[in-house]
C-alpha cells in the first residue's frame, strides 16, 4: 500500500510570482498598519450613535458595558404616560368598531328576515303562476276544441266537379224564353268557395279567328281577361266560360255557320251550360250576330234585344263600348253645377220606320194634328207633335231637332221603328253640356233595348244631362243591380203632354242628386271597356252569391336591413298625460274581427246607389276588381273586417262596453305617423304613446331620403313600432293601405302633434259611433271668394262652422285608404306630389264625396302642435296659396264642391260640468 501526505493547496504559481515581483515589503506593512488604525475608529463612532438614539429618532436608554439598559426615572415616567395614551386610543377605537359591528349585525338580521319573506312570497307566487299557466293551457285547449268543432260545422264541402268529358246533356226548357238561373245554369261548377274561376276562349281555340270580328274589340277584351283576377287557364275548374262573338258581318258568315261553330266549342258540353256569349259592339252600325241563333243554355250579353228573345233575369243588358279601354278623362266631362243650365231639355233625332226609312213626320205642321190620339198611326206621331210644341215655349228654352238630313245615324237590323241619332257625338255633346234634361225615347215595343237607345243614355250620363226616358217597357243596363230611379226620370208615352209640367216640378236639389248619381253610374259602369267587363262578371258572380276577390294591401318593408338591429330604449309602462286619471286597460294587440257577412251581403244589398245605403262600404261599388257591388270580403286575408253601422258598432274595450251597455266587440286602432328628417321630434312623439289603451300598433312612414341614424335610440313602448321604408318621398304614403294595418280604425297623426291620451280615446269612441266619417281634432273650412280669384279658398281661421278635419290628427276607416290609393283619380295624387301638400284636403274631398256628410270635430282644444317643434310648412304663406289652388283643382276633378259645412262638434256629455270628486270617474268615458 502507498500513503500520501496531505498538503495544503498552494496559490497558483503565477500570482505568487506577480506578488514577489511587483509589491515591496515596506508597502505591504504600511497598508496593514492603516487598516488596523481606521477600523476601530469607525466602529467606535457608529456604536456611540446607536447607544444614544433609537431607530425611530426617539430617546433610547443607553447601555452599559455589559449591554444592559440604563434610564432615568423622569424618562421612564414619560414613557409610561405615552403607553397609557396609546392604550386609551386603542380602547376607544375598539369600542367604536364594536358599535359598528352591532349595527351591521342588526341590518344583516333585518335583511335576512326580509329575504326570507321574499323567498316565501316567491314560493307562493310560483305556485299561483303554475296554477295560472295550467288554467291558460286548459283554456287554450278548450279554445282549440271549440274552434275545431266550429270549423267542422262550417267547413265548406269538398268541391266535386263534373268531368268535361262526360258531356251529359240536360233537358232544357222547351221554350228558350223560360230559361232562368235555376233551370239553365249548372251550379255544380260554381260552389260558394270556388272564388269564381272564369275561362276565356282564346281565338286560336275557337272559331273567332275564322269570322269577321272587330280586331280592336277582340284585342281589347282578350287583354282585359288576361289580366282579370278571376281568369283561369284550367277549363276543368272553371265556373263560367266566356266566348267573344261580336261584332261581325252576317254577309260573310251565315247564321247557320256561326251556330254550328258555336256548338262545336271544346267545352260546350252539348247545351252551352255556364257559357257566356259576349256580343259587345262599339258602334250602333254593327249587326247583332246572335239573332235567331240557338244558343242553348248559354247566357247572352249584348245591348239590343227583342222582347221575343230576351230572357229576363238570365241574359244581361250592357252598354256599348263607347269609352276608352281603361280610364276615362275627367277633363272631357262638364261639371255637375250649376243645377239649371241654358236649356231645360234637348233632343236631336229623327223617327225612322222599319228598315231605316225616313218618316215624313218632320213635314207635319202642329196645327194639322188633332188634340187626341184618334187617327194617329202610332204614338210616336203624337210625341213628334208635342216636341214641336215645346219649341214654341218662351218661358224655358228647349233645343229640339227633329230632322237630321244626311247626318242621320240609324240601326236597321232590329227591324222596328226607332228614333235615329243626328250628327256625331261631338255635335250632340255641345247641346247636352248646356242641357238640364235630355229626352231619351224608348224604341218600339217589340224591342227590350237597342244600341241607339243605349247610345243616347250613355251620352246623357256622360255630359250631365239628366235622362228623361219616355216609355216604360224598356230595360236599362245592369238593371238587376242599379237603382236607375235615382238617376233617371221615367215618363209613360201617353203622358208626353205633361212633360213640360213634370220637368218644372223637379227642384234644384233633386236635379243635382240625379246628376251626381248619373255621373257615378257612368264612371263606374259605362266609362271604359274594363268597367263594362268587370260589371258583367260581377253581375253573374252576384247572382251566384260568391264573394269577390280580396283587394290587395300595400307591402310594408322595414327601413332597417335584416342585419341591422336598432337600438332600443326601455320605457316603464305607465299612463301618461291624462287630465282626470287613467284611460282604461292596456291590452295586447289583436286584429279587428273579420267581416261575417261575406255570403249574405249580396242578398241584403242588391242596389248600388249614391246616398241611400248605410255607409260608404255599401255605397261605392267601383273598387278595383268589383264595380258592381262593394264586398267586404275584400278585407278577408288582410285582417280587416267591416261591421255595418248599427250592427254592434260603438265601444272598444271594457270601459266602452260598459258605457254603451255591453254586448259589443272589443276593438283597437292603428297609428300611422309620417315623418321627414325630424328624428328627435319623432322619438318624443313615440314616447308619448306609451301606455295608450286600445292601441294596436304604431307605423312610422319614413319619408326621409336617408335611413335613420344608427345610434338613434327607439323607445320600447307597449306595442310594436314598425318603421316603413317608402319608395319615394310622397305625402300620399300617409294613406296607403299597408298590410301591417290589421284594424279597421286608423289614427293618422303628424309627428309633431301633441294629444293627451284621454283626447285620443275620446276621438276613438266618437269614430266608433260614426265609422263612415273622418273624426278628428283640427277643423278647417272652405269659402267662396268673389273679390279676387272668384274661386274656392282654404281657410284656417277659427269659425263657428267647419267643412274639413285635417288628417294630421284624425281617425278614418281603412276602407278609405283603399279608395284613396286605388280609386281616386290619379290626377289628384299627382298634384299632391307636385305641391308636396294637400293630401289632407284630398282625403276630405273623397270622404265627403262618398258619404255626402261633413266630418266630425271632437274636443274644444284650439291647437295640438307642440311648442318646441321646428317650424312647419304651414307657417309659409305659399302653403296656403297652394291649398287654394288644390281646392279649385279638386273641385274640377270631382265636378262639384263635395265639402259640406257643419256647426256640430262632439264633446263629453259632462263637458265643463262641475262634479263632486267621488263622481268624477264617470267623466272620463261618458
Amino acid at each position: 500500500m502507498e500513503y500520501h501526505l496531505h498538503q495544503p493547496p498552494q496559490p497558483p504559481l503565477d500570482f505568487r510570482r506577480w506578488l514577489v515581483k511587483n509589491v515591496k515589503l515596506s508597502q505591504l506593512i504600511t497598508i496593514l498598519l492603516i487598516m488596523l488604525i481606521l477600523v476601530p475608529l469607525v466602529t467606535h463612532y457608529y456604536l456611540s450613535k446607536v447607544d444614544g438614539i433609537s431607530s425611530n429618532g426617539a430617546f433610547a436608554p443607553s447601555r452599559d458595558a455589559l449591554g444592559r439598559h440604563t434610564m432615568k426615572v423622569s424618562d421612564l415616567r414619560l414613557h409610561v404616560d405615552e403607553l397609557y395614551r396609546i392604550k386609551s386610543s386603542v380602547t376607544a377605537e375598539l369600542v367604536d368598531l364594536e358599535r359598528q359591528r352591532s349595527e351591521k349585525q342588526s341590518q344583516i338580521t333585518l335583511y335576512s328576515n326580509k329575504l326570507e319573506g321574499i323567498h316565501q312570497d316567491i314560493s307562493v307566487t310560483e305556485i299561483e303562476l303554475k296554477k295560472i299557466k295550467l288554467q291558460i293551457m286548459q283554456l287554450q285547449k278548450e279554445k282549440e276544441e271549440i274552434l275545431e268543432r266550429r270549423e267542422n260545422q262550417i267547413a265548406p264541402p269538398k268541391r266535386i266537379l263534373p268531368s268535361l268529358e262526360d258531356n251529359v246533356i240536360l233537358t232544357a226548357p222547351q221554350d228558350k224564353l223560360q230559361c232562368r238561373q235555376h233551370n239553365c245554369f249548372d251550379y255544380s261548377r260554381c260552389s260558394l268557395t270556388s272564388k269564381f274561376p272564369v275561362y276565356f276562349y282564346q281565338p286560336s281555340e275557337t272559331f273567332q279567328s275564322s269570322i269577321n270580328l272587330n280586331r280592336v274589340v277582340l284585342s281589347t277584351i282578350s287583354e282585359l281577361f288576361s289580366a282579370n283576377p278571376y281568369t283561369t287557364t284550367d277549363p276543368s275548374i272553371a265556373c263560367i266560360y266566356i266566348v267573344l262573338l261580336g261584332p261581325t258581318t252576317t254577309a260573310l258568315n251565315s247564321k247557320s255557320d256561326i251556330e254550328s261553330k258555336l256548338h262545336s266549342l271544346p267545352y260546350w258540353m252539348g247545351d252551352g251550360r255556364n257559357h257566356v256569349l259576349l256580343n259587345l259592339v262599339n258602334s250602333v252600325l254593327q249587326d247583332n250576330c246572335l239573332e235567331s241563333i240557338n244558343t242553348g243554355r248559354a247566357i247572352i250579353v249584348q245591348s239590343g234585344f227583342r222582347v221575343s228573345e230576351f230572357r229576363h233575369g238570365f241574359d244581361i243588358l250592357v252598354p256599348l263600348l263607347l269609352g276608352p279601354k281603361y280610364h276615362f278623362s275627367w277633363t272631357a266631362i262638364p261639371p255637375l253645377v250649376p243645377a239649371k243650365r241654358r236649356y231645360l231639355a234637348t233632343f236631336q233625332g229623327e223617327l225612322v220606320a222599319s228598315g231605316g226609312k225616313h218618316s215624313t213626320f218632320h213635314h207635319m205642321q202642329s196645327g194639322k194634328l188633332k188634340a187626341d190620339l184618334r187617327g194617329r198611326e202610332t204614338a210616336d206621331q203624337y210625341i213628334n207633335e208635342e216636341l214641336q210644341r215645346l219649341q214654341t215655349i218662351t218661358e224655358d228654352s228647349f233645343f229640339i231637332e227633329l230632322f237630321c238630313g244626311t247626318s242621320v245615324i240609324t240601326q236597321g237590323s232590329m227591324g222596328a221603328p226607332e228614333w235615329a241619332l243626328c250628327g256625331t257625338e261631338i255635335d250632340r255633346s255641345k247641346f247636352l253640356r248646356e242641357s238640364t234634361f235630355s229626352l231619351v225615347f224608348s224604341p218600339d215595343e217589340v224591342l227590350v233595348s237597342s244600341s241607339l237607345f243605349y247610345t243616347r243614355l250613355y251620352e246623357s250620363l256622360r255630359y250631365g244631362a239628366v235622362p228623361v226616358i219616355v216609355g216604360e217597357h224598356t230595360q236599362l243596363p245592369f238593371y238587376e243591380t242599379l237603382d236607375w230611379r235615382k238617376a233617371v226620370l221615367f215618363l209613360p208615352k201617353p203622358r208626353i203632354t205633361e212633360l213640360y209640367f213634370y220637368l218644372q216640378t223637379v227642384g234644384h236639389g233633386d236635379i243635382l242628386n240625379m246628376r251626381k248619381q248619373g255621373r257615378f253610374i257612368y264612371e263606374t259602369y259605362f266609362s271604359s271597356t274594363k268597367n263594362i267587363v268587370d260589371s258583367i262578371l260581377a253581375t253573374i258572380r252576384t247572382r251566384l252569391n260568391i264573394p269577390s276577390v280580396v283587394i290587395r294591401d300595400e307591402p310594408s318593408p322595414s327601413v332597417f336591413s335584416d342585419e341591422f338591429v336598432p337600438l332600443k330604449v326601455d320605457m316603464q309602462l305607465q299612463t301618461l298625460e291624462f287630465e282626470d286619471g287613467g284611460g282604461g286597460p292596456v291590452e295586447s294587440p289583436y286584429s279587428s274581427p273579420g267581416f261575417l257577412r261575406n255570403y249574405t251581403f249580396n242578398t241584403v244589398n242588391r242596389h248600388a246607389t249614391w246616398n241611400e245605403l248605410p255607409g260608404p262600404f255599401y255605397m261605392f261599388p267601383n273598387t278595383p276588381f268589383d264595380p258592381i257591388l262593394p264586398s267586404e270580403a275584400k278585407f278577408r286575408g288582410s285582417g280587416v273586417g267591416f261591421r255595418p253601422i248599427g250592427d254592434g258598432a260603438g265601444g272598444a274595450g271594457k270601459e266602452f262596453m260598459e258605457s254603451l251597455g255591453g254586448n259589443v266587440p272589443k276593438e283597437q286602432f292603428t297609428i300611422v305617423m309620417l315623418t321627414y328628417e325630424r328624428e328627435e321630434v319623432l322619438i318624443n312623439s313615440i314616447q308619448r304613446l306609451n301606455g295608450l289603451p286600445h292601441l294596436n300598433k304604431v307605423l312610422i312612414v319614413w319619408n326621409s331620403p336617408e335611413p335613420p341614424s344608427q345610434d338613434l335610440g327607439w323607445p320600447e313602448i307597449h306595442v310594436d313600432v314598425k318603421v316603413i321604408q317608402t319608395k319615394k318621398n310622397s305625402l300620399n304614403n300617409r294613406f296607403l293601405p299597408y298590410d301591417e294595418i290589421v284594424t279597421e280604425a286608423i289614427l293618422s297623426i303628424d309627428d309633431d302633434a301633441h294629444l293627451r291620451h284621454d283626447e285620443i280615446l275620446f276621438g276613438f269612441r266618437v269614430w266608433r259611433e260614426a265609422r263612415d266619417r273622418i273624426v278628428g281634432f283640427p277643423g278647417r273650412f272652405h269659402a267662396w271668394d268673389t273679390n279676387i280669384n272668384n274661386g274656392w279658398l282654404y281657410n284656417s281661421n277659427y269659425s263657428c262652422e267647419l267643412s274639413m278635419v285635417l288628417t294630421g290628427a284624425a281617425f278614418f276607416h281603412k276602407y278609405y285608404a283603399y279608395l284613396y290609393t286605388y280609386w281616386m283619380p290619379q290626377e289628384i295624387r299627382d298634384m299632391v306630389d307636385e305641391y308636396i301638400n294637400c293630401e289632407d284636403l284630398a282625403m276630405n274631398f273623397l270622404v265627403s264625396h262618398i258619404t255626402r256628410q261633413p266630418p266630425i270635430k271632437v274636443t274644444s282644444r284650439w291647437t295640438f302642435r307642440c311648442p318646441g317643434c321646428p317650424q312647419a310648412l304651414s307657417s309659409d304663406d305659399s302653403h296656403f296659396q297652394e291649398r287654394h289652388q288644390c281646392m279649385n283643382f279638386f273641385t274640377k276633378v270631382f265636378g262639384y264642391m263635395p265639402l259640406l259645412y257643419t256647426q256640430f262638434r262632439v264633446d263629453s256629455v259632462l263637458f265643463k260640468t262641475r262634479l263632486p270628486h267621488d263622481k268624477q270617474k264617470c267623466f272620463k268615458f261618458i
